[in-house]
């Protein structure tokens, strides 16, 4: 178990993420946050790119999965049921214990899973938490409100080590 903020990868938008680097990893789990990760929370359904996404994903054997620490239930059941893939809500991120109900649900390993989120605090601290990859992506909508803009200020130093990790590598 890792307490890192710092993300294993670090992508533009969620789209950058391939089946082919999925592979590459080792990966057939994707698991992936919600809000400013897949869609800003203003916007109710899927888009096509979306949509297009993630069936490329499942075409290649990659099971995709949303792990949501949101409160209200109703926006994750109806985008998920949109997209016609799985969720495991109330994930309590940087908890490891969603991650871990998910992994359980699609019969994964952490060696297997991944999980994609905008978020150090939680989306990688859980990921770090469980052992499995992580992968940050920007925000989609960026930065809005004026605590938005510090939390993202606060993630650059981990970004920008992430950064540096990769491209000793």
């Amino acid at each position: 178990m890792s307490l890192s903020l710092i993300p294993q990868r670090l992508y533009e938008r969620y789209d950058d993420i391939t089946p082919a680097l999925l592979h590459e990893y080792g990966v057939t789990l994707l698991l992936s946050d919600l809000d400013f990760t897949l869609a800003p929370t203003k916007v109710r359904r899927p888009d096509d790119r979306l949509r297009a996404w993630i069936a490329n994903l499942h075409a290649h054997g990659i099971t995709f999965m949303i792990v949501s620490n949101n409160r209200s239930g109703q926006r994750v059941r109806e985008f998920c049921a949109d997209l016609g893939v799985p969720y495991q809500g109330h994930a309590n991120k940087p908890s490891r214990r969603g991650i871990r109900a998910a992994m359980e649900r699609a019969h994964a390993s952490p060696e297997q899973t991944a999980m994609l989120g905008d978020k150090l605090l939680t989306d990688v601290l859980a990921a770090n938490r469980a052992g499995v990859l992580s992968l940050m992506v920007e925000p989609c909508g960026g930065a809005v409100t004026p605590w938005q803009k510090v939390l993202h200020a606060l993630q650059e130093p981990f970004k920008a080590l992430c950064r540096c990790r990769n491209s000793e590598n």
